[in-house]
């Protein structure tokens, strides 16, 4: 059975339309917030391994602030091919602490 850890409080979550990086697990996620819904995916752009959590937020994609991938926070497809996907990771609240499945 796969667990949930706390990644941050929900205080710490990025502003709407906006996205974050938080420790996971010796690992850095990028959770966005795409209009009010907050999605987890793994924060290394495949491209060239830009900060995905540095990132903006446009038209309801993640932006690598690096080189301009595009990425979908709800599937982790790239824009621009099927074949280009980061890992995402199911995200909850419970009582104020943010959870990810790991």
């Amino acid at each position: 059975m796969t667990d949930f850890i706390k990644i941050a409080s929900e205080s710490e979550l990025p502003a709407r339309n906006e996205a974050k990086e938080f420790a996971c697990e010796g690992k850095t996620l990028c959770v966005a917030n795409v209009d009010g819904e907050f999605y987890a995916m793994d924060n290394e752009c495949l491209h060239r391994g830009g900060p995905l959590g540095q990132g903006t937020i446009e038209d309801g994609k993640v932006v690598c602030p690096w080189h301009g991938w595009r990425w979908d926070p709800k599937t982790g497809l790239a824009e621009h091919s099927a074949a280009a996907k980061v890992a995402v990771r199911e995200l909850r609240m419970e009582s104020g602490d943010v959870m990810v499945k790991v």
